[in-house]
């Protein structure tokens, strides 16, 4: 579904520093497995107040794996304070690049970090300090105006990208679009057809699949065939058949007359199902 550089690949298929230290200056936790992303990351400091050593042990998908273990190669030798001061665009740079609906990996990574050195250093989690905007993620409002700033974000679907806020439930939409007027401080609304629409690419991509496994997939391998979800680009759902439906002569009826009917009645009116060539 989305396209990874071979640096990504590497440090997902050969994650360096998998692991715990035991006896570690700093520990920084944040996500939740409940959530589909954790990342528990540890380091120890040399002699010279350099980090000698850094290990995380992550729960998520591929760029969850392969941001904390560029992190941790990042982060050897350095200071706290050169440590401090990575980014997660740091971490997308250092492995070539995230698809934009994953770069909420590289921030999970630099909130880790960060909480790790506010554990050394005894103090409160600066970003944990806001307010909690995202129930569904426990993203906070200054996580959120922290990514608008630095990334430039202009719309809520970017903001979902960067700190998945918003790719619940959906309830903090609202919200999210109010903080984003505030930080371009611009008083019109900047993203109308976020509202006409209302759902993010990560809200439908979940619906989509639940419909999936709730409905489609059951009444086609009754006849032996199946269906997967390639791709989705807007309003546009590439799917492939599988089975018998793969071969079979009415495919594109399937597609269209069932497949694409059930997405419109359930899911958004306005989806166009395409088959992957």
């Amino acid at each position: 579904m989305w396209e990874y550089t071979d640096k990504v690949r590497d440090h997902f298929m050969n994650p360096r520093n998998v692991g715990e230290i035991p006896d570690a200056d700093g520990v920084g936790e944040v996500g939740s497995l409940a959530c589909g992303d954790a990342l528990k990351l540890f380091f120890k400091l040399g002699p010279d107040q350099r980090i000698a050593d850094a290990k995380f042990k992550t729960f998520g998908c591929a760029s969850a794996i392969a941001s904390s273990s560029a992190l941790t190669e990042m982060i050897k030798g350095l200071t706290l304070e050169e440590a401090a001061k990575i980014s997660n665009e740091d971490i997308a740079d250092f492995l070539g690049g995230l698809p934009k609906e994953k770069m909420h990996c590289s921030v999970m990574g630099r909130e880790a970090l960060e909480a790790a050195i506010a554990n050394y250093r005894g103090v409160p989690i600066p970003m944990a300090q806001g307010e909690v905007v995202c129930e569904c993620f426990g993203v906070t409002d200054l996580e959120i105006r922290r990514a608008i700033k630095e990334s430039k974000l202009k719309t809520v679907e970017e903001i979902t990208n960067f700190t998945k806020a918003g790719g619940g439930c959906g309830r903090c939409v609202e919200r999210l679009e109010e903080i984003l007027r505030e930080e371009r401080h611009e008083v019109q609304e900047i993203i109308p057809d976020q509202r006409k629409r209302g759902l993010t690419n990560i809200q439908k991509i979940k619906l989509i699949e639940e419909l999936f496994d709730r409905e489609i997939r059951p009444a086609l391998r009754k006849d032996g065939g199946d269906i997967e979800l390639i791709d989705l680009d807007g309003d546009f759902v590439t799917v492939a058949l599988r089975g018998a439906c793969g071969t079979c002569k009415k495919s594109q009826t399937t597609l269209k007359e069932y497949v694409e009917k059930k997405l419109r009645e359930q899911v958004l009116d306005s989806l166009i199902v395409e088959e992957a060539r």
